[in-house]
């Protein structure tokens, strides 16, 4: 019975307000898979650029934690404040510096989050396994674990290059799924379910 007001008079329980969300999980799906595709094209000024980024938070994180620490005299934790200002800020000069290896060494941070990504994205299908296509979403998580794996397995060795590949490929993977969820929501509203 609850299951049944709930679908009756309440959100779907698994798009919410398909009516309203069915749009933008659609758009996000199209941009991550054009911003994918376009990644494609500059693998190796990905890594670079992947790093430089990473890089620039890290140091300005730093920076700001550096002048935070001493902006509260007399706190008792202010050595351990300014000891991890100093490494957020010398990591991040060092990947803003060197940012091929720096790239290399998110490569190996990259591979694993990737199986952890690629096993939450198979739950999710799951999930979503009574509508129509959810074996879309388990195939895309099962993808992005074989993409870690591969990742895991080739470096240090191919991590110049790899970076930008497995963003590039993961804004597509991310993108399928979202245009399937965009997809499986507009026929949730066209049904009513919500």
């Amino acid at each position: 019975m609850a299951g049944n007001l709930l679908t009756a008079s309440g959100p779907h329980p698994v798009f919410g307000d398909p009516r309203k969300n069915w749009g933008w999980l659609l758009g996000f799906g199209v941009v991550s898979t054009i911003l994918g595709a376009v990644g494609l094209g500059m693998t190796f000024m990905l890594s670079v650029v992947s790093a430089l980024v990473f890089g620039g938070l890290l140091a300005a994180a730093g920076g700001i934690q550096l002048v935070d620490a001493f902006k509260c005299p007399g706190w008792k934790g202010i050595l351990s404040h300014l000891f991890i200002g100093l490494v957020y800020l010398g990591a991040g000069v060092i990947m803003i510096f060197d940012p091929l290896s720096a790239a290399v060494a998110l490569t190996l941070v990259l591979g694993s989050a990737l199986i952890v990504i690629g096993g939450l994205r198979v739950v999710s299908g799951f999930q979503h396994r009574s509508e129509r296509g959810w074996q879309w979403a388990v195939g895309a998580g099962i993808l992005s674990l074989s993409l870690g794996v591969f990742v895991l397995a080739g470096w240090p060795v191919t991590g110049v290059w790899v970076l930008g590949l497995i963003v590039a490929v993961e804004l597509l993977i991310n993108g399928w799924t979202y245009l399937f969820f965009g997809l499986a929501a507009r026929k949730a509203a066209q049904r009513g379910d919500g």
